[in-house]
C-alpha cells in the first residue's frame, strides 16, 4: 500500500525531551539549593517524572488544564522535598518556581540530530505532519525554537485543542486530514509503543515504533521497529 504522508510524534521522537527535562530539573534544583535534598540528581528526576506522568495523564483526560498540572506537579515536588510551606503556595508562587524550571530547561532544548536531515530528505516524497499529546501553543513554539517547524507548516494537531489524545483513534485521523490523505496512506512514528505503535495500528496508519534505546526483543505485529530515523527514512524511500 503506497504511503503519501508521515506524521510524527514530537516529544523522545524528533524533539530530546527527555535529555532537556533532566538537564533543566537539574539546573534549576541547584539553583533553588534543593538538590542536595535528595540521595542523588538522578533521584530528584525520578521524583519529578513519575508526579509528571500521573499529572499529565489527569490533564490529558481533562481533568487539569495545561497550566493547573504544572502547579500540581510544583507542589506535589515540593511536598516531596519536604519545601512546601506550611501555608502552601498560591498558584502565582507556584507558576513562578514552575517558570523558573523552565528556562532551565528551554535553555537545553534540542532537536535529535537525524531529525532535521531526514525530514529534508522525506520532504520531497511526502506530506509531513504532527500528532502530539500536549498544548498546541506550547509545541508549535517548541518545534519553532529548535529549528523544526518549517517542515510542517500548519499539519499540527496537539490533543489539548483536539479534545481527544492519542491513542484514540480520532487524533490520529485528525492528523490524517491534515495531510488531506486516508488513514492507509499515512505512516505514524513514534518513540511510545502503546501509545504511538499500537495507536496507529488501531487507527488504520501504518506504524513505525522508533526504539532508540533497542528495548524491543519480539517481532511486533502490524509495527515496524527502527532503532533511528535514518532507518525511517531509508524504509519509506525504497518503496517510493
Amino acid at each position: 500500500m503506497t504511503i503519501r504522508g508521515v506524521l510524527f510524534d514530537i516529544d523522545d521522537t524528533i524533539f530530546d525531551y527527555s535529555a532537556s527535562e533532566e538537564t533543566g530539573l537539574i539546573g534549576h534544583l541547584t539553583a533553588e539549593g534543593l538538590l542536595e535534598l535528595f540521595p542523588s540528581a538522578a533521584d530528584a528526576v525520578e521524583v519529578w517524572r513519575q508526579i509528571m506522568e500521573e499529572e499529565y495523564a489527569r490533564c490529558l483526560a481533562g481533568e487539569l488544564t495545561f497550566a493547573e498540572q504544572q502547579l500540581v506537579r510544583t507542589r506535589r515536588f515540593l511536598a516531596h522535598a519536604g519545601r512546601l510551606p506550611a501555608s502552601g503556595l498560591t498558584d502565582d508562587e507556584a507558576a513562578l518556581w514552575f517558570g523558573r524550571y523552565v528556562e532551565f530547561r528551554e535553555a537545553a532544548w534540542a532537536a535529535f540530530p537525524d531529525a532535521d536531515a531526514v525530514l529534508r530528505k522525506l520532504a520531497p516524497a511526502f506530506k509531513l505532519g504532527v500528532v502530539s499529546n500536549s498544548s498546541l501553543a506550547h509545541q508549535r513554539r517548541k518545534l519553532q525554537m529548535v529549528g523544526l517547524l518549517g517542515h510542517f507548516g500548519d499539519a499540527v494537531v496537539c490533543s489539548i485543542e483536539h479534545g481527544a489524545a492519542k491513542p484514540d483513534p480520532a487524533i490520529f485521523h485528525a492528523g490524517c486530514d491534515l495531510l488531506g490523505l486516508p488513514p492507509h496512506q499515512v505512516a505514524y512514528v513514534g518513540d511510545r509503543y502503546d501509545v504511538d505503535a499500537l495507536g496507529a495500528r488501531a487507527a488504520g496508519l501504518r506504524p513505525y515504533w522508533l526504539d532508540r534505546a533497542a528495548t524491543a526483543t519480539t517481532p511486533l505485529g502490524g509495527v515496524t521497529v527502527i532503532r533511528s530515523l535514518d532507518e525511517l527514512a531509508l524504509d519509506l524511500l525504497r518503496q517510493t
